[in-house]
């Protein structure tokens, strides 16, 4: 049974950190992109950040550009999000992704292992 889960989330004030993590049971995702995606209230899932399986990173979203960053660790099948300079526009659901897909572009069919979403809220 393939398993993505999320951890990291919670409440932080404008200007705080948080880091997101992702482990992957069920499946080696060593070869799969990886990424991450938002559900900021009253809007539609956005992937953010990507990662191919041998780390190069793509930042999807300008405003997290020099704020976030991706990660991965192939030895332990996990995914990382360093978040930065939070701002209260990044509150939203934060998804782990793996691409089932071996495409050249990453998430680029519907071939997608979600994780279940780990809550992202920024605030004074």
């Amino acid at each position: 049974h393939v398993q993505l889960v999320e951890s990291g989330g919670g409440s932080v004030q404008p200007g705080g950190s948080l880091r997101l993590s992702c482990g992957a049971s069920g499946h080696t995702y060593s070869s799969n992109c990886m990424g991450w995606f938002r559900q900021s209230p009253g809007k539609e899932r956005e992937e953010i950040a990507e990662i191919k399986p041998r780390g190069a990173p793509r930042y999807l979203v300008d405003s997290v550009r020099g704020r976030f960053i991706i990660s991965r660790d192939n030895d332990k099948n996990t995914l990382s999000l360093q978040m930065d300079h939070l701002e209260p526009e990044d509150t939203g659901m934060y998804y782990c992704a793996a691409d089932l897909a071996s495409g050249a572009y990453c998430f680029s069919s519907d071939r997608i292992a979600w994780g279940q979403g780990t809550q992202v809220t920024v605030s004074s």
